[in-house]
């Protein structure tokens, strides 16, 4: 009777969480020893789907029609010992992949096109003006690889699109409009993004709180990107820039207003909705705003002596190293939240709104002046004696999650199923063999696709969101009650 209760509770996690094998693909073990990089992408014209696999001596390919099924596959040596990064990829209008291999300074860039009806490859150089240059972010879009590159003289930014053979470049001028600090003293917009990095977020997909908590980020679309600055706490820089034309128009949307200084803002572009996050240790401003009127569509103030009743989660607290805790009270939290960077990540499923809300660690200089003396025994013991000439004054993130319906309601948690990226997040959790990960959304679930260390196999997967209820055994309230999958992750 004893194997039979724990066959059960195997299947029981298996058909829940894992859902379907949709291929498997051996790898030898002397390839597998020297795997680096699986990457699984979409055809975003013909759905059919690629697999590359790269170790230290070749590049395996495989291809898959858009009911997934392996139609072809093809293994070429990796050609020069210098080049082993892959930096992206494209798919060409005939059908064919080009990856793009990048020296370790990224000053050349070698495009290797693979020829599936032949077996064949041609490869192309390219320079990128590195001395004069620095990379922003790297992207894909439109069966395209892009690199973003800041110019190091020049207010511009230039977008290098790589396809069909060819590299298509983009100039976006940002010399003639006006950036200040939050003293209103005048600053270049190089030295903004040098200060606070691109990061590109992504448009399907749920992005960790540590990305949304930097102050410049991209957002992607087919005919326009959308960058945002808020280096200032008092505003958001919204920068639309045409792909099209190369014109950039700009749009200031001033951050939620508060009676005590706001020491940190950020905020989220997520549905042609801006989402704007700020406070200070006395309360926590939401405000959501209509991008094409700018009028504001939701906004919310809690005090730290409120309850926060919109949140579906604990307030969390993540210690690096240590299992998560709960703070009780929102005083608390926003006491955490001060020395933080502060920030949100939306994400759009379905009908719903998810939003998570929150701090990452940040760095400061010893020279800082700080006041711990307002601080709990708690708090106080975040902050290391040090003499290093940059202090990482914790080692923590802090944060809550809501989810609003289209008329921006709180959703209620009793009212949630997880989603597909909390079912993949929960299998890699607890099944230590799965490496190399990348995740795919296709059609109207998401495909995990990684190397099995134990079994020696790529294998795919498929998720959906909400509980698998195929087998009428299982009861969706044995969901463990501690799933929780968009904890933070550590910052690179």
């Amino acid at each position: 009777m004893k194997k039979i209760v724990i066959l059960f509770l195997l299947l029981y996690k298996s058909t829940l969480f894992s859902q379907t094998i949709l291929d498997s693909y051996p790898l030898d073990s002397k390839q597998s020893n020297g795997l680096n990089t699986i990457l699984t992408v979409e055809n975003e014209l013909t759905h059919d789907v690629f697999v590359f696999i790269a170790d230290k001596d070749n590049v395996t390919i495989l291809k898959y029609n858009s009911f997934l099924f392996l139609t072809d596959q093809y293994t070429a040596p990796l050609k020069n010992a210098s080049y082993r990064s892959l930096a992206g990829y494209s798919l060409s209008d005939d059908g064919n992949p080009t990856l793009y291999w990048a020296a370790i300074d990224y000053s050349t860039i070698l495009a290797v096109k693979y020829y599936f009806e032949d077996k064949t490859n041609r490869t192309l150089n390219f320079k990128f003006p590195s001395s004069n240059q620095h990379i922003a972010t790297e992207f894909q879009q439109n069966n395209s690889y892009n690199i973003l590159a800041q110019d190091q003289s020049e207010q511009i930014l230039m977008l290098y699109t790589f396809k069909n053979g060819t590299v298509e470049e983009r100039m976006f001028d940002f010399s003639t409009f006006r950036f200040q600090d939050k003293n209103t003293r005048p600053q270049t917009f190089n030295r903004i993004i040098s200060e606070n990095p691109i990061e590109k977020m992504e448009q399907s997909d749920y992005n960790p709180l540590y990305k949304g908590t930097v102050k410049s980020k991209l957002y992607v679309f087919p005919d326009h990107m959308i960058l945002t600055l808020d280096h200032n706490p008092k505003k958001t820089q919204l920068f639309d820039m045409n792909l099209e034309s190369q014109e950039i128009k700009e749009t200031n949307f001033i951050q939620p207003v508060s009676a005590k200084p706001i020491k940190s803002g950020n905020s989220f572009f997520q549905d042609n909705k801006l989402y704007q996050i700020n406070g200070n240790e006395e309360e926590l401003l939401l405000d959501i705003k209509d991008y094409k009127s700018g009028q504001s569509v939701k906004s919310i103030k809690v005090s730290k002596n409120d309850t926060i009743r919109f949140k579906i989660s604990p307030l969390v607290i993540q210690r690096e190293g240590q299992r998560q805790g709960e703070l009780k009270t929102t005083k608390k939290f926003l006491k955490h939240l001060l020395y933080l960077d502060i920030g949100l990540s939306v994400f759009k499923n379905k009908q719903d709104t998810y939003i998570t809300v929150g701090g990452t660690p940040k760095i400061i200089n010893e020279n800082s002046i700080l006041n711990y003396s307002f601080f709990d025994d708690e708090i106080q013991q975040m902050f290391p004696q040090s003499n290093s000439y940059e202090i990482n004054t914790h080692s923590e993130s802090v944060y809550f999650e809501s989810v609003f319906d289209p008329a921006y309601t709180a959703v209620n948690q009793e009212k949630l199923e997880p989603l597909a990226l909390d079912n993949i997040y929960y299998f890699l959790n607890t099944n230590k063999n799965a490496t190399l990960n990348s995740i795919l959304k296709f059609k109207d679930f998401y495909i995990l696709g990684y190397y099995d260390r134990a079994l020696k196999q790529y294998i795919m997967r498929k998720f959906k969101d909400g509980f698998n209820l195929d087998d009428p055994l299982l009861d969706p309230h044995n969901y463990p009650s501690s799933f929780k999958k968009r904890i933070p992750p550590k910052r690179p």
